[in-house]
């Protein structure tokens, strides 16, 4: 295992630029949730269990019109949890790397948590895949505007449901929604997500000359969003990808390295050999 870290060392250390993949694994050393399995997330949220409502059965824009205080429930409960972390020192790390390649850098995650904007990122180098619960947008969709997510949700927390009043778009009164990727969500206003998405693909392109190497944290194979988009630069880029993965850190790919261990536990240990 000292071999592996001391392998990627190097690779890091001769790198000209590095793509972080993030998914909900890198928080939870900041004391976040990852949700893992039914079990987990009634865990965090015992009246949901009750209900027999799982999490893919709540993170479904349906519930903004059917029953706006459920709805609110779950997702103001994540907002106040994500407000209130400090992200871990592992995000120093990762950003430190970032520097010494003069910040050429960028960020793909499926977290919507913003936690790598908090710890000092630079927000036009962050493709947020999955949307972002700091902004909002028209349960509606009476326009395509999203705005900043400056809302005071209060929860009963023995209920798990929202208190009145709950937000409500400007412009036309009704509810409002996290602008979030949900389940079966056909109104997902993606617009400010597009533009990170060209902004990736142009620092792709720009780099493609170059030794990327691509850190990929907390990923897991439930919602493989992150896995496959690592992997795909990995191939196409002929990169190296280190994937960072307490439970499943299998990769079939020859240029990819895994190490099985939390991510602050890894980063520090190759911060340690660096």
């Amino acid at each position: 295992m000292t071999d592996k870290y001391k392998e990627v060392s190097k690779i890091i250390k001769d790198s000209d630029a590095i793509l972080i993949t993030a998914g909900a694994g890198i928080g939870v050393d900041s004391g976040l949730p990852d949700f893992r399995g039914n079990k987990g997330f009634w865990k965090h949220y015992p009246p949901f269990e009750k209900l027999g409502l799982n999490f893919i059965d709540l993170a479904n824009p349906m519930w903004f019109s059917r029953d706006p205080e459920l709805a609110w429930g779950f997702y103001g409960h994540r907002l106040n949890l994500y407000r209130s972390t400090k992200p871990h020192k592992g995000f120093d790390i990762l950003l430190k790397w970032a520097k010494q390649k003069n910040d050429n850098y960028f960020v793909f995650t499926s977290n919507v948590d913003g936690q790598f904007q908090k710890a000092g990122f630079d927000e036009n180098r962050i493709y947020e895949v999955h949307g972002s619960i700091h902004y909002l947008q028209c349960s509606k969709n009476c326009s395509q505007n999203v705005w900043f997510n400056n809302e005071n949700v209060v929860i009963n927390t023995n209920t798990m449901r929202a208190k009145q009043p709950l937000p409500r778009c400007p412009n036309c009164n009704s509810i409002s929604r996290p602008n979030i990727l949900m389940f079966s969500d056909w109104s997902w206003i993606s617009t400010k997500y597009d533009l990170q998405e060209q902004r990736l693909s142009d620092w792709l392109n720009e780099n493609s000359n170059k030794k990327i190497i691509i850190i990929e944290i907390g990923a897991g194979t439930g919602v493989p969003t992150v896995r496959f988009f690592s992997e795909r630069v990995a191939s196409n880029f002929d990169s190296y990808l280190i994937r960072i993965n307490l439970r499943e850190p299998h990769c079939n790919l020859s240029n990819c390295i895994s190490l099985s261990d939390s991510a602050l536990k890894t980063l520090v240990k190759i911060v340690e050999i660096f």
